[in-house]
């Protein structure tokens, strides 16, 4: 079955929180149906498309990072084709599968995308894993691969080369910086670290020794690891405090960080420390499931882009697309920002690169990207996105803490 747009297939984005776990419900029952190529809306079907592929987490139970992800890129297409789409007027068209956060399925997702016609890069989403398991593939068949959100140093920063890897989005080796840095900022010199037990967790703990070696001023007192399904992490949240720990570093997704925050709530007050959190929480549905415990502790989560902050033109440009295409009327509303505002800037840049390639042969456009020029973002100005030595688009200037509003929407700590 061919459907035609986002709406077609979800529904509208959620117009209040409450409505979010039935519209996650409705598209995991979807893409249950197993979702065949989705040609965008707004190509024209006598045109000779170029294709972009995602292969995302949509069958993973109260995520909605995959959708996140897809509405970037489909806002970045709707704007780039009706601006006359790339190569003289050849439209952009998005293709999905779901890996289900599979490594596997997302290897073989990309095996099937390198099958189809003119498909010149494919986007990932939110696992760091998925898409580290995919680096040999896609240096294999010369694909790009797009990263708007997963963190995993390597993921941009291995040693093949020519690099086929393209990140516009948070690192861990930005992301511990900040916060080690905020915990220290606040008086919090002794952290533990709560971290799993995957590419992820590992890449996370290289960071954070790498930071105190270099900026010396924090004591790391303890490291404690969990595997995902684990149903408490209250254990290795208690041996960290035991340690004498004044803040917890939390590396989790949203089941994990939602285990551990609503079983802090039932400590003693005096037993619940500050929790310094990494991104993947915002994944998926932390916050309904946490929203009275969690309002109860202090709690940040680091963050690279928010439309509290955005330059309010851009953030209009943005929404007048994305309410035509999904209805929306307010940004505080969206979900998953990052996920969001990170695909929508780097769909724009892959456009920038075909038509500075002159073609949608990939080797040109990988090459391209190394070359583009100053693009003005909507999540940051860029004076030079990419080059051959540096794959990552953001820099430290784009990371900064943010907390929960009562609402749910994730505000910035001012300093």
């Amino acid at each position: 079955m061919i459907m035609e747009s986002h709406k077609a297939r979800f529904g509208a984005w959620p117009q209040s929180r409450p409505m979010l776990m039935a519209t996650m419900l409705t598209a995991v029952i979807l893409t249950a149906l197993m979702i065949t190529p989705v040609r965008a809306a707004e190509a024209d079907p006598g045109k000779k498309t170029v294709r972009i592929g995602l292969t995302a987490e949509y069958g993973l139970k109260n995520s909605f990072s995959a959708q996140a992800v897809e509405m970037g890129i489909r806002v970045a297409m709707a704007q780039i084709n009706a601006d006359g789409g790339v190569l003289g007027g050849r439209p952009l068209a998005l293709e999905i599968l779901d890996d289900r956060s599979v490594p596997a399925r997302a290897i073989q997702n990309v095996k099937d995308f390198n099958k189809m016609e003119d498909m010149v890069a494919v986007f990932g989403a939110r696992f760091s894993p998925v898409l580290v398991e995919l680096i040999p593939l896609v240096h294999e068949i010369e694909m790009l691969l797009l990263n708007p959100w997963a963190s995993a140093d390597i993921i941009t920063n291995h040693d093949r080369r020519p690099n086929y890897c393209f990140r516009l989005s948070l690192k861990d080796g930005l992301a511990m910086p900040a916060m080690l840095s905020h915990a220290r900022k606040r008086g919090l010199t002794k952290v533990g670290l709560l971290l799993p037990n995957t590419a992820w967790g590992r890449s996370n703990a290289s960071a954070a020794e790498a930071h105190v070696k270099s900026d010396p001023g924090t004591d790391l007192v303890r490291s404690r690891w969990y595997n995902w399904g684990d149903t408490t992490l209250l254990p290795l949240y208690q041996d960290l405090l035991s340690a004498g720990a004044q803040a917890v570093v939390l590396v989790a997704n949203d089941r994990e960080g939602s285990i551990l925050i609503n079983e802090m709530a039932a400590l003693p007050p005096e037993q619940r420390l500050p929790i310094l959190s990494h991104w993947g929480v915002t994944g998926g549905t932390f916050f309904e499931e946490t929203r009275e415990n969690l309002l109860q502790l202090d709690f940040a989560v680091v963050q690279t882009f928010s439309f509290f902050s955005a330059d309010p033109k851009d953030r209009e440009r943005f929404m007048e697309t994305a309410g035509n295409l999904y209805g929306i009327a307010d940004w505080a509303e969206i979900q998953a920002p990052v996920g969001v505002g990170h695909a929508y800037d780097l769909t724009h840049l892959l456009a920038l690169a075909i038509d500075k390639a002159g073609s949608a042969g990939r080797p040109a456009v990988r090459d391209a990207m190394e070359r583009l020029g100053p693009y003005d973002g909507l999540v940051a100005d860029l004076q030079t996105p990419f080059t051959p030595e540096d794959h990552d688009a953001l820099g430290p200037d784009s990371v900064f803490m943010a907390r929960y509003r009562a609402d749910g929407a994730l505000v910035p700590i001012k300093d």
